[in-house]
């Protein structure tokens, strides 16, 4: 779908809604099965973040009632085509505008996004430019194993072996670059992942006191 046949409110803008002296964006990503909802969550705890996922709000998007954007959403998943990105980066920008400020600054966990150059490039165009990219890290046997001992209890169709599977090469071909964009611009904070939980902890925190405004 075309940027110009969306709504007239997810046009685009000039310039960032939210100025980088103001707000910490922290983008986290890695491959699927590294823990990045534990660390998202210890982070929260720890600093007040506001912890924001593309999927989560697309997801309750689509449920809310009188939603301008519950239609697209909807007609997108009914015909298995890609939700506009624009859409998604409104929805993200809007949840800015609720939680995760304090004394006139804002501080945000964006979970998961972006997956591909394109999003990362109009999100900081059109939203705010990040502070940061924690890039969550695996060796891909690791992350099928623990895909797989998840999808003993988590109930997710997709954590079997065909579709994890899928989700790797996904994950090489489309996120692999965004990561590799960041590091250019010097903002990526490598955390291998195979230590314990309080071990990835405190890299983590490290990493993100060192940007935190």
């Amino acid at each position: 779908m075309a940027a110009n046949n969306l709504p007239e409110c997810i046009a685009d803008s000039k310039k960032p809604i939210f100025d980088k002296e103001q707000v910490t964006v922290i983008f986290v990503l890695g491959g699927p099965g590294v823990g990045k909802g534990t660390q998202c969550s210890l982070l929260v705890e720890k600093f007040d973040f506001a912890h924001l996922s593309a999927g989560d709000l697309l997801r309750a998007e689509q449920d809310r009632p009188e939603s301008q954007f519950g239609d697209l959403i909807r007609t997108c998943i009914r015909e298995g085509t890609i939700v506009p990105m624009e859409v998604t980066i409104k929805l993200l920008e809007n949840a800015m505008h609720g939680d995760g400020w304090g004394d006139g600054k804002g501080r945000f966990l964006i979970d998961g996004f972006p997956r591909k150059m394109d999003q990362a490039l109009k999100y900081e165009e059109d939203v705010c430019t990040s502070s940061l990219v924690l890039f969550f890290t695996a060796d891909e046997d690791t992350m099928l194993q623990r895909l797989m001992k998840r999808g003993e209890t988590s109930g997710r169709d997709d954590d079997n072996m065909e579709s994890i599977k899928k989700r790797l090469v996904t994950y090489r071909e489309t996120t692999m670059p965004v990561i590799e964009h960041y590091q250019r611009q010097d903002k990526v904070a490598k955390i291998e992942s195979s230590s314990s939980v309080d071990e990835i902890h405190t890299m983590a925190v490290a990493a993100v006191e060192k940007v935190l405004i």
